[in-house]
């Protein structure tokens, strides 16, 4: 396997309403086009989901990354064996700034207004199923008060995480540590989840069909590709106007 740091080019995508998104010809077309050039493009999952979703997702017809920057960002492993494999080096700020949390962010938040606890036991995070109605946003500042990041996305999700760990730190720790020139990257993406990604530097698109207030954030920023093509569209159209990498 070819490393990343000698790739033309690398994909660091989103998954819902990313890389998952779009048409079933316009999936097929990225699908294909990546899995035609794997001596030449690297792929890395940058999503909110866990590992167990990753590789049952690969079992079904979606490529495998060579890696995976999961849990909002919380996560940072390989693939091997078709196993999601932490990376320990990568990891190792990531657990120290959350230690034994869970518990305690669970307890804080218990019965919260507008918040229905996720069933998954994530690591480095707490998730919760937001109902934007009934939410109070006190929890932000008592997330806030505890030393943690509070982040909404899609109004529909609450996440608690590390201070200073989301996507967008994770994808540039990455990416240094692997040596991938940032001009190679293209990190894509379509809600708030995303926005530190969008928004850390590197050559980055928001696909069509993003949320609003993603939009809004990175409007000014020259770095942002703001694409019309929805979902997997979108990402061929921002290799294109950029000119990462050759085309079918």
């Amino acid at each position: 396997m070819t490393d990343l740091s000698e790739k033309t080019f690398v994909l660091a995508t989103d998954l819902d309403g990313t890389f998952l998104g779009g048409s079933d010809a316009d999936r097929r077309r990225l699908y294909d086009w990546i899995e035609d050039n794997r001596r030449t493009i690297g792929l890395v999952f940058v999503t909110g989901r866990d590992p167990g979703f990753i590789a049952e997702l690969c079992t079904s017809g979606v490529p495998w990354p060579e890696y995976v920057i999961g849990d909002v960002g919380t996560t940072i492993a390989r693939i091997e064996n078709g196993a999601v494999v932490p990376i320990p080096a990568l990891e190792e700020e990531i657990a120290d700034a959350w230690g034994d949390a869970g518990p305690r962010v669970r307890q804080a938040l218990q019965d919260h207004p507008g918040l229905t606890l996720q069933p998954t036991e994530f690591r480095y995070r707490v998730s919760f199923d937001l109902d934007p109605d009934a939410f109070d946003d006190s929890a932000i500042v008592r997330v806030r008060d505890m030393g943690f990041d509070p982040l909404i996305s899609a109004n529909r999700y609450f996440d608690v995480l590390p201070r200073g760990v989301s996507k967008g730190p994770s994808l540039r720790r990455f990416v240094a540590h692997y040596g991938i020139e940032e001009p190679r990257v293209l990190a894509a993406g379509d809600t708030l989840n995303d926005a530190s990604m969008l928004e850390c530097g590197l050559p980055a698109v928001a696909v069509g069909g993003s949320e609003p207030a993603l939009l809004d954030r990175v409007a000014a920023l020259p770095s942002v590709y703001v694409a019309d093509g929805i979902g997997a569209a979108g990402i061929l159209e921002a290799v294109a106007a950029n000119n990462q990498h050759p085309l079918p």
